[in-house]
């Protein structure tokens, strides 16, 4: 086969699967006009001629079925002809009763020694009855439908053997019922594709809607030790700067100086972070050129900025930190920065914070203190995002974060992380 033929086939194959579309949503517009069509075409193709030979069997019959057989008046033809045909209007809404109907009029006629072509009706309903249908009814219908090819097989008794008709009738009886099972079968089959695949669309646009509100949540934690960090920073310098500007004029040139660092840096992380995003809505592939994410070498220079807004902060370390990868530093990082940033805020600049980092083992223990102040005491309470913001980043290595007042005054956060590599033994 030629790629003419292959290509031939499958613009075929399009045009009738359009055709099938195109009549499918007909059907569900109008199912009233499909079933009338087929009576119709029943009517023409097998009614009509019984109807203009009078009922009499064809005269190229064999002689034994001109003698079984006589011909009806044509009311009495009409009349059983459309105990036959008219039941199929409504043999896809109510396929037993459909079924039912005619064969009643189909045993009724064989009994009155009637040949009709319209006998072709029953095969039509029991296709119905099987495609339509509860396949619980379909056994009863197939017995109902035996028993009436055993009497029509009986009848034409003189003219053929008995098991010769009655093997012809059954056949095709079997047939009608494998094609409207064959039929329904595919169309359940299509279903469930069908099915599988908006639930595949579902899943998709969950999965979608699930990493949306995961990278949102990132952002927003990160974007917060970001912002929360140095805004406190910044305004706790320039509140120092603005008492100093008329007490000691160059402490106050100095704490500008550092106002603008803090910002410059400041800027320089949310250019990182929103680049970033840019990078990822945009599609680009090449990699945004941006200072790395801070880590534990960087908490000396944040413990340096806190000082310089006025608290005393003592930091010590014991174990080899340098080894962890960037993702736990990044999250040490974090909740340092978190816990400083809240220890500026709440206990003020005349506190003492102490800040230890260890690492030991599989294990990683990081506490944060500070002494408080004369004022208010301690954060507040209700825990805001601050401190579920340092629990989520924890929880991405299976730690925990504590936080609260210590006795004698103070606040205390301590955070414990778990540095077993994901999917190792024990």
């Amino acid at each position: 086969m030629t790629t003419d033929d292959l290509s031939g086939t499958g613009l075929l194959l399009a045009r009738l699967g359009r055709i099938g579309r195109r009549l499918r949503q007909a059907d569900r517009a109008h199912p009233w006009a499909l079933d009338a069509t087929v009576v119709g075409l029943v009517f023409l193709i097998f009614c009509l001629p019984d109807v203009v030979d009078g009922g009499a069997v064809d005269g190229d019959a064999p002689r034994e079925f001109r003698v079984l057989f006589t011909g009806l008046p044509v009311a009495e033809i009409l009349a059983l002809q459309a105990g036959l045909v008219l039941p199929l209007l409504w043999r896809r809404r109510k396929p037993l009763m459909a079924f039912g109907a005619v064969a009643g009029v189909f045993v009724l006629q064989w009994l009155l020694q009637v040949a009709l072509r319209a006998d072709v009706a029953l095969f039509i309903t029991l296709y119905s009855l099987a495609l339509h249908g509860r396949l619980r009814h379909l056994p009863w219908a197939c017995g109902v439908a035996a028993g009436a090819m055993g009497l029509v097989a009986v009848r034409v008794s003189a003219a053929m053997p008995v098991w010769d008709a009655l093997f012809f009738l059954l056949a095709t009886t079997t047939a009608a019922v494998a094609l409207g099972l064959m039929v329904r079968i595919r169309r359940a089959q299509l279903a469930g594709l069908r099915d599988r695949a908006a639930r595949l669309e579902i899943e998709r646009d969950q999965r979608s809607r699930l990493a949306t509100a995961t990278e949102r949540t990132r952002v927003a934690r990160e974007m917060h030790d970001i912002v929360g960090h140095n805004l406190a920073v910044i305004i706790t310098l320039a509140d120092a700067g603005a008492y100093a500007a008329d007490i000691a004029p160059a402490r106050g040139k100095e704490t500008l100086l550092m106002i603008g660092d803090t910002g410059r840096q400041a800027l320089s992380e949310l250019r990182r972070v929103l680049g970033v995003l840019r990078e990822e809505s945009d599609g680009l592939k090449n990699e945004p050129e941006l200072s790395p994410q801070p880590g534990i070498a960087d908490i000396d220079a944040l413990c340096a900025g806190i000082r310089t807004a006025g608290p005393e902060v003592v930091y010590r370390t014991s174990g080899d930190l340098d080894v962890l990868d960037s993702g736990v530093q990044l999250t040490v990082y974090r909740i340092v920065q978190e816990a400083l940033t809240n220890a500026l805020k709440h206990a003020g600049a005349a506190t003492r914070v102490d800040l230890e980092i260890a690492a030991q083992d599989t294990e990683l223990t990081l506490r944060v203190r500070d002494t408080g102040s004369s004022g208010p005491t301690g954060p507040p309470n209700e825990e805001g995002h601050g401190l579920v913001g340092m629990r989520e980043r924890a929880a991405l290595y299976r730690g925990t974060v504590g936080a609260g007042p210590v006795p004698g005054g103070g606040w205390s956060v301590e955070a414990t992380l778990d540095l077993t590599p994901r999917g190792s033994a024990g």
